[in-house]
């Protein structure tokens, strides 16, 4: 079950991205783009600064092991993003 407002877009410019993403790529926007939008300030944000210091911060893993290990993780739990 997805919450209306998370699937239609909670507000006008969600509505207006949607429609574009659906208009030229002829599919729906990812679920994980319309989870972020929502309610952005809530968790869309914070979620997406720390999915940016981990990706992209200091570590001992080069950017494209992590960029790998997250591709592998997604496959084994069967997500296509």
């Amino acid at each position: 079950m997805r919450l209306a407002n998370v699937e239609r877009g909670d507000r006008f410019v969600d509505r207006l991205l949607y429609w574009i993403i659906r208009r030229f790529s002829g599919f729906r926007a990812p679920d994980v783009v319309r989870t972020l939008r929502y309610r952005a300030s809530l968790f869309g944000r914070p979620f997406s600064a720390l999915t940016q210091a981990v990706m992209r911060g200091r570590s001992e893993w080069t950017v494209g092991e992590r960029e790998l290990f997250a591709a592998y993780v997604s496959r084994v739990n069967d997500c296509t993003f």
